[in-house]
């Protein structure tokens, strides 16, 4: 084994510190949006006003923090790659919440997760147009207090593994949904989950946002745990493969996530809120409320370009499995698919360790015969509704 220099684990530590010392994606999310909503659908001609917590001058603060430190003095070529990678992303995300609500946000968003290429956008179309428009979903409304319990009980089977295993699940009235924030699991008090789709959504939050946690604050170098730059495409893509792992893909989710790209794409067009909104529902047949949610979250804090990552994601995953890869070693914590090579340069070094918990999906036989079936087919459709 290669240890790294104190020094390098030092820089290590401040960068996972400054990451974990905000909620980056807390911080963007309006904190009305139920209000929100319901003006907006008694009165859709109008642009929806959405409200935020308030930031006051932590980015200024944690951006002196990360100004202090020194990358020129990393003594590893491998870690001085990471590490700067790592600084510049923080950097936007910092110069982001500093600009929240102006024009410049949407550009720095452009920059931390990208555009939404012609091939991305035309792969998106043809999901809405070919995948049938799903049936309202039948079954149990879920509210957050059940959905925490069901979490509670799914951490609770991987504890045997790791008896040490400690998450935070804290159901909040200043957030939108279900999320993973700094391994800790954020509930809306709002939030609302039919039945069917509960298993999906513990193998997204759950089996991979948490567990790559995990696993990533077991490492030698912890910001596996806060996650390398750029990790969160990847991440997400990892998500929705977990999601059709356990039968939980729905026609309507992978639609959801298309149009997610759709919206983006009609934000960098210059569309207002209305215009794609209104879209949104003639077009592809979504309800009104349904695409309030879809063009909520791209419109947020200025233009948040991050929803064309899950789709970008998914796809560079199955055509990953397809070339006959495996998933397990992107569970030893929070990495982009492009960041294998040092990771894997790592690993052979014995800076960092194999992931110590893998998700239900991974290692049990139903669950591996379905990711099999996704690398026998680069299509998107065959995630749907995957059984045996």
């Amino acid at each position: 084994m290669t240890s790294p220099v104190a020094s390098d684990l030092a820089i290590d530590r401040e960068l996972a510190s400054i990451s974990e010392s905000f909620r980056f994606l807390v911080d963007v999310t309006p904190v009305n949006v139920e209000e929100a909503r319901k003006e907006f659908l008694s009165s859709p001609d109008h642009e929806p006003a959405f409200e935020y917590r308030e930031i006051e001058d932590f980015p200024a603060v944690i951006g002196a923090r990360l100004a202090a430190v020194d990358i020129a003095s990393v003594a590893d070529p491998t870690l001085a790659q990471i590490f700067a990678a790592k600084r510049n992303e923080l950097l936007l995300q910092l110069k982001m919440l500093a600009v929240r609500g102006k024009p410049e946000f949407l550009d720095l968003s452009l920059e931390l997760y990208g555009t939404v290429t012609p091939d991305l956008e035309r792969r998106a179309e043809e999901i809405l147009f070919e995948v049938p428009k799903a049936r309202r979903a039948r079954g149990r409304s879920l509210d957050a207090v059940t959905i925490a319990r069901m979490a509670a009980t799914e951490l609770e089977g991987y504890r045997g593994a790791y008896p040490e295993l400690s998450v935070a699940i804290e159901i909040r009235d200043d957030t939108s949904g279900v999320m993973v924030a700094n391994g800790a699991l954020l509930i809306a008090t709002s939030a609302c989950v039919i039945s069917p789709r509960v298993n999906g959504l513990l193998a997204h939050e759950v089996g991979t946002h948490i567990l790559t946690y995990i696993n990533g604050s077991l490492q030698h170098l912890k910001l596996m745990a806060s996650g390398l730059a750029g990790y969160e495409e990847t991440q997400e893509g990892l998500a929705l493969i977990g999601e059709a792992a356990v039968g939980g893909l729905t026609a309507g989710r992978l639609r959801q996530i298309a149009a997610r790209v759709i919206a983006v794409r009609r934000l960098l067009q210059g569309r207002s809120f209305v215009q794609t909104h209104r879209e949104l529902t003639e077009n592809y047949g979504y309800s009104k409320a349904g695409a309030f949610s879809i063009v909520m979250r791209v419109w947020r804090s200025g233009g948040f370009t991050k929803d064309a990552i899950y789709l970008r994601g998914l796809q560079d995953l199955v055509e990953y499995l397809s070339a006959g890869n495996e998933l397990d070693c992107l569970w030893q914590g929070k990495m982009a698919l492009s960041d294998l090579p040092l990771i894997r340069e790592l690993t052979d070094r014995g800076v960092l360790a194999p992931p110590a918990l893998l998700p239900n999906f991974l290692t049990d036989v139903t669950g591996r015969k379905r990711v099999e079936r996704f690398a026998s087919d680069a299509g998107l459709h065959v995630l749907i509704g995957a059984d045996t």
